[in-house]
């Protein structure tokens, strides 16, 4: 990627969630995956990356010494990618957490890419195609072509089929820039949503900004229950 790129971009990392689909007793970024946290693998990738200037973890408030000390003593990582990470306290809903983490950001950033942390499989090219998309057409998701039939239902019963090739399962990063998500913060300060959005992607669609598609793939999936942790130690080892 041209050296132009370098630096514009920030990434917020919401790991607030206590995962309760996982059914563990510590949230389940916390939890070992291949003898290594959960969340230190997707931070890794964008603490590595010369386009990101700077990370913000956005963490449960009970746990944010655990994941400070966590940090330090056992990731191993140098000081030059510890110093672009910032930790803060998440919010009660994950749009709050990621309002905590952009407003925790330097003002040298242009743009913003909010990834989940129980995605830990990016790669640095959907990452590096976010922030090509960023530049050259605006704010952006990675979603993934939906493979199967899709039914609408109610009360267990079918209404209609989908034409699956309009249909994309949302991942992260979602990104925008960073003056964007703070003036969209101030309206819903001012216009309180009557949803609770699940992502960025929903809050930039409200207020009718057009948001594009990067293509992303399995191996971003989400781990969300106990069966995906065999799932991805396979992937793991097939890296």
């Amino acid at each position: 990627m041209s050296d132009s790129y370098k630096g514009r971009f920030a990434a917020v990392l919401p790991a607030g969630g206590i995962g309760k689909r996982m059914g563990g007793a510590i949230p389940k970024q916390l939890m070992l995956l291949k003898g290594k946290p959960v969340y230190f693998y997707c931070l890794e990738t964008f603490l590595n990356m010369d386009e990101i200037s700077q990370v913000v973890l956005a963490v449960p408030a009970d746990w944010k010494s655990h994941f400070e000390k966590d940090i330090l003593e056992n990731s191993g990582w140098p000081a030059e990618m510890l110093n672009k990470l910032t930790i803060v306290v998440g919010g009660s809903e994950r749009w709050q957490s990621v309002r905590n983490g952009v407003n925790a950001l330097d003002r040298q950033a242009e743009y913003v890419l909010v990834h989940d942390v129980a995605r830990p499989f990016v790669s640095k090219e959907i990452v590096q195609e976010v922030c090509r998309t960023l530049v050259e057409k605006g704010s952006c998701l990675v979603a993934k072509p939906a493979i199967d039939t899709i039914k609408i239902a109610e009360d267990g019963r079918v209404e209609k089929t989908i034409d699956r090739k309009k249909v994309w399962m949302a991942q992260t990063p979602q990104a925008a820039s960073v003056a964007l998500l703070k003036k969209l913060y101030d309206r819903i300060d001012k216009e309180p949503l009557n949803f609770t959005p699940t992502d960025e992607a929903s809050i930039l669609e409200f207020f009718g900004e057009q948001v594009y598609i990067v293509q992303g793939n399995a191996m971003n999936d989400k781990l969300t229950t106990p069966e995906d942790f065999e799932i991805f130690s396979a992937r793991l080892a097939a890296k």
